[in-house]
């Protein structure tokens, strides 16, 4: 199972951080170990002092594909889920400073909450695209829509498909719209497809 996660796919996000607009998806990898299911808590690591959260949809991957043509795209997807891919943004400063890998700072343990219920994907009407939006503490700090997307799904998953073969189970985080900042210990997460709770978490 892969977790590959999309980065700069929603335009404020990238006007956020004054990063160029990339001309096709951006993606890179986490590891299994990255996952932190059924709403445990989530351990404020002691190498960063500025863990960021990042609130995305999450795409279940359900057949096995190759240089999937992006018409036929979303006939891979099973089902959505919530995730939040944790970043350590002062090791992702050196990172970017020293052009280097992103492993580091995104890829550590228990850095990929995830909710335990996926959504059937021909639940959701397509044309009004899926709301989600992220709260700390009571207050909302993220809203978004897929068709706020800069990469589409079906442009996601064909984009990757011709380097990566798509399996069964593989996760794709699809990106995190403005808003992202600094958690703290003692902070509670809760996550929301439309109205529907999918996570609720505490950083410890």
């Amino acid at each position: 199972m892969k977790i590959i996660c999309t980065g700069l796919n929603y335009v404020r996000h990238i006007e956020e951080f004054s990063n160029p607009v990339p001309e096709n998806p951006v993606f890179f990898l986490k590891p299994e170990t990255a996952l932190l299911r059924k709403n445990r808590p989530f351990f404020y690591p002691d190498f960063s002092k500025n863990i960021h959260y990042e609130a995305e949809l999450v795409l279940k991957i359900g057949k096995t594909g190759k240089s999937i043509s992006e018409k036929f795209a979303s006939r891979y997807i099973d089902s959505v889920g919530l995730g939040v891919d944790f970043t350590a943004r002062d090791i992702q400063e050196k990172c970017r400073k020293n052009g280097l890998p992103w492993e580091i700072c995104k890829s550590f343990d228990c850095s990929a909450p995830i909710s335990s219920t996926f959504i059937p994907f021909d639940d959701f009407d397509s044309g009004a695209g899926i709301d989600f939006h992220l709260d700390i503490n009571g207050k909302t700090v993220q809203n978004g829509n897929s068709t706020d997307l800069l990469f589409s799904f079906a442009k996601i998953i064909s984009y990757v498909s011709q380097f990566i073969t798509l399996k069964i189970g593989d996760l794709i985080f699809t990106g995190t719209p403005e808003g992202v900042g600094a958690v703290k210990i003692g902070d509670r997460l809760k996550g929301y497809i439309g109205q529907k709770l999918m996570l609720n978490f505490e950083v410890r």
